[in-house]
């Protein structure tokens, strides 16, 4: 009988980011989304993109789950805005995930920090 690893929930983070970007269409979006100061409607979306309403919907439904886009719906439009917070945590994971070395410095920095606010 072997031991088996248990995933972590920042392996398991990563992953889901890491799906959430695996289309080079939903790139495009969260490209757009977190280069806007406002949302954008998934009509526009739609016209600027080669593909229809309904691929489109599937693409932004991915994004969501990962927490990296929100939609507010007023009928009959809907319009998306990066989440400023998890993108932002995304942005963490995956530089910690690519730069171990840099993850260990990240942790120093912010332990001193604290030290420094009490």
């Amino acid at each position: 009988m072997s031991d088996k690893i248990e995933l972590t929930p920042e392996v398991l983070k990563i992953a889901k980011i890491a799906k959430a970007l695996s289309h080079p269409v939903r790139v495009h979006i969260l490209k757009k989304l977190s280069s806007l100061d406002t949302c954008c409607y998934s009509g526009d979306l739609v016209e600027e993109l080669p593909i229809g309403r309904s691929t489109l919907s599937q693409h932004l439904k991915e994004l969501k789950y990962a927490g990296l886009i929100q939609g507010e719906i007023n009928p009959p439009f809907i319009k998306y805005c990066i989440n400023r917070k998890n993108w932002e945590e995304a942005k963490e994971v995956f530089r910690d995930f690519l730069n171990p070395d840099m993850k260990a410095v990240n942790s120093v920095k912010l332990k001193n920090a604290s030290v420094l606010v009490k």
